[in-house]
């Protein structure tokens, strides 16, 4: 039979904590919208990175005590709904900005003052 090496948790970690930190720094530093909601994408996908990991460590756990378990399928069945959840919020946050540009001729965030009168 042949066995996968399995990476260590810590690499994993790091790589979700380096996605979710650059989302944020685009979030908070950036002034385009596209550019805002793609790093808010990334930031849930970080999340997702991290769930599957521990998802896997988690059933590799489980597998070594009974061969026949399901356990740690569950984070991976959430990161489903949570991806579906992501398709839905960018068709409308996409056509929120559609119609921004379509106002204002711009996806600058800072006109979004504009919108209140």
């Amino acid at each position: 039979m042949n066995v996968m090496p399995v990476i260590p948790i810590n690499y994993y970690i790091f790589l979700s904590l380096a996605l979710f930190t650059i989302g944020i720094v685009g979030v908070l530093t950036r002034r385009n919208a596209i550019i805002i909601f793609m790093c808010i994408e990334l930031m849930l996908n970080a999340v997702n990175v991290l769930l599957v990991a521990f998802s896997k460590m988690h059933h590799v756990a489980a597998f070594a005590v009974d061969r026949a378990t399901t356990a740690g399928t569950e984070a991976q069945l959430f990161v489903f709904f949570i991806m579906v959840v992501a398709a839905a919020e960018v068709t409308v946050g996409l056509a929120i900005i559609v119609m921004l540009y379509r106002n204002i001729h711009s996806v600058d965030i800072n006109f979004l003052n504009r919108l209140k009168h």
